[in-house]
């Protein structure tokens, strides 16, 4: 089957390119889609494209329908940070076919080599907080929101084509139920009283605007210095800081997201949980009118599942066991609420922080892979 690859030069081609993937996946029982809206922004209004540069392209077969999608990125600061020059692809998708596979690859490659890249890899976003990391394990359960999900015929062509295995993303679930630890309990309780720490209410936060600006500075200050050595992070611009702080602030709950600081109020901690988004946005089917945005209403309100999004300390605080007090608060939160599933976000394989989960009794439920290669 002839195939051809264009750019995306025209507002009807934007719309195509972002509506393809829930397109593709339509028939899937697991899959999540996307709501249009946060697509398309996240295709011409993200902080980062302001110094990212970025080609979208979609393939197409012999009789002009669309079988495929892929977007081409080279974050200069990434680069620079690392000392290398990659060209990373993202929002790769595409049907069964080898061939459409190799054509949307070889796009973005090709345009890479003309900037001077001598890397490819990806699936990768702008940043660390997009979506990223293709699925390798896991088909059978139903990607996190902010998660990627991709057939298993996309592995088969990655391997065809040559990439490696770059860095490896892992999941678990857990049951809330199972209780906390009493040992956890008793070791955040004496930390409490040791430095003089408490947990920060967030109705303190939304009431106080000071507070609130100084906190955000804090949290991303302790995220950049906390995150800055996990294989591919990029330090977050103010722009990125603000973008990201206005989409997810909205979602947090006391009980769900604990902030510990010190009695100057200096983070010093900090563990982030929202309500599942997933079955609602399923419902939704990418639509936020004229309904979609009841059944996403709803599940802030009414959830069993919730995703543990970040978990982190200031660096001086690493090896005092601050996780303690995290998971004695945020744990409580899901026994009382009597949630059925904790899912946690993607963490790479050989990050200490994973270990955190061995208090728990848990299970394997996704893994999600970076794919590189040289540039041919």
């Amino acid at each position: 089957m002839p195939i051809t690859v264009k750019e995306v030069s025209t507002s009807k081609e934007l719309r195509a390119f972002y509506k393809f993937q829930n397109r593709l996946y339509r028939k899937c029982k697991v899959y999540v889609p996307t709501l249009d809206m946060d697509q398309r922004n996240s295709l011409t209004k993200d902080p980062a494209l302001k110094y990212c540069k970025r080609k979208l392209f979609l393939a197409y077969d012999e009789s002009g329908k669309v079988v495929g999608r892929v977007q081409g990125i080279i974050n200069p600061r990434y680069n620079d940070y690392y000392s290398l020059k990659r060209v990373r692809f993202g929002w790769l998708d595409f049907i069964e076919d080898e061939k459409v596979a190799q054509s949307l690859v070889e796009a973005v490659e090709k345009w890479g080599a003309s900037e001077g890249m001598t890397e490819i890899h990806g699936p990768l976003a702008y940043n660390t907080m997009g979506r990223q990391g293709m699925l390798v394990e896991g088909f059978d359960k139903m990607p996190q929101a902010n998660c990627l999900y991709n057939y298993p015929y996309y592995v088969d062509y990655m391997e065809k084509m040559g990439f490696e295995k770059e860095c490896d993303w892992v999941q678990f679930e857990m049951d809330p139920q199972q209780g906390l630890p009493e040992k956890l309990g008793r070791i955040s309780k004496l930390l409490m009283e040791k430095y003089e720490l408490r947990v920060l209410k967030l109705r303190e936060i939304r009431k106080n605007k000071e507070l609130k600006e100084d906190l955000l500075k804090q949290f991303f200050a302790l995220y950049n210095d906390a995150f800055k050595t996990v294989h591919n992070f990029i330090p977050y611009t103010e722009e990125e800081q603000k973008e990201i702080a206005d989409h997810y602030f909205p979602y947090m709950r006391d009980g769900l997201t604990c902030m510990v600081v010190d009695k100057d109020n200096k983070l010093v901690s900090f563990g982030v949980s929202i309500p599942s988004l997933s079955r609602a946005l399923k419902r939704a089917n990418g639509k936020l009118f004229p309904i979609g945005w009841f059944f996403i209403l709803l599940a802030f309100i009414r959830f069993k599942v919730v995703d543990l999004m970040l978990i982190g300390s200031a660096p001086a605080w690493q090896s005092k066991g601050l996780s303690s007090i995290l998971h004695t608060v945020m744990e409580g939160t899901y026994y009382k609420l009597k949630l059925k599933s904790a899912i946690s976000n993607p963490q790479l394989e050989d990050n200490n922080a994973i270990k955190v989960w061995d208090t728990y009794n848990k299970e394997p439920y996704m893994r999600r892979r970076c794919w590189i290669r040289k540039i041919q």
